[in-house]
């Protein structure tokens, strides 16, 4: 794997189509805990994070919105910043977006700005690369956007991820939201939902 990904490598093959689309997709993965949906995109080789990960932050990410990442995502900096003039920030409390692309190294859920309760939809959303992401599975959400239920296999989330999100959903209407991203595959868990892990 290269150190950094070359600033100019190419982003998006049609950035207006393909911004609109990764939007869309992501507001479904939000409004639709649990579904995993897929967002393609052909990006660079050689990249330290999947392309759903990578394609989330081209359309989300901007001058205004400061980004966090992990020493794993770091070489991507440059890319990002050439593509989004997004600033990239040492802390993790002062991102807006927060890209975590090896797990074991993510801050608490509660290192990340949780927003105010005048303005709980300033909160950071934290897109985390992991190993493996599956419908079906031991860990079962419920909240709104889902009938009754969904479940999930994931693989490779961080330690105390689990037992750390009853504190963030307590939150609500703050607290942060979360996308998890797996190559092209991702599904979202929103601050509404609740998870419990049936294998425990």
């Amino acid at each position: 794997m290269a150190d950094t990904i070359a600033v100019t490598a190419a982003g998006f093959a049609e950035p207006g189509d393909d911004a609109q689309r990764a939007f869309r997709t992501v507001l479904t993965a939000l409004s639709e805990p649990g579904r995993v949906m897929d967002l393609p995109a052909a990006l660079p080789a050689d990249l330290p994070v999947g392309p759903a990960a990578l394609g989330l932050l081209l359309a989300l990410a901007d001058a205004d919105t400061p980004l966090w990442l992990d020493a794993a995502a770091r070489p991507a900096a440059p890319y990002l910043q050439f593509h989004t003039g997004a600033p990239v920030v040492t802390r993790p409390a002062a991102a807006t977006f927060a890209l975590v692309a090896n797990a074991e190294s993510c801050p608490p859920l509660d290192a990340f700005d949780s927003g105010d309760e005048d303005y709980p939809d300033r909160s950071a959303t934290l897109i985390i690369e992991v190993s493996h992401l599956a419908e079906g599975g031991p860990l079962v959400l419920r909240g709104p956007g889902i009938a009754d239920q969904r479940s999930l296999t994931v693989d490779g989330l961080p330690r105390g991820f689990r037992a750390s999100w009853p504190a963030n959903h307590a939150l609500f209407p703050r607290g942060i939201d979360v996308l998890l991203t797996c190559g092209d595959r991702l599904v979202g868990l929103p601050r509404s939902v609740t998870l419990e892990d049936t294998c425990t």
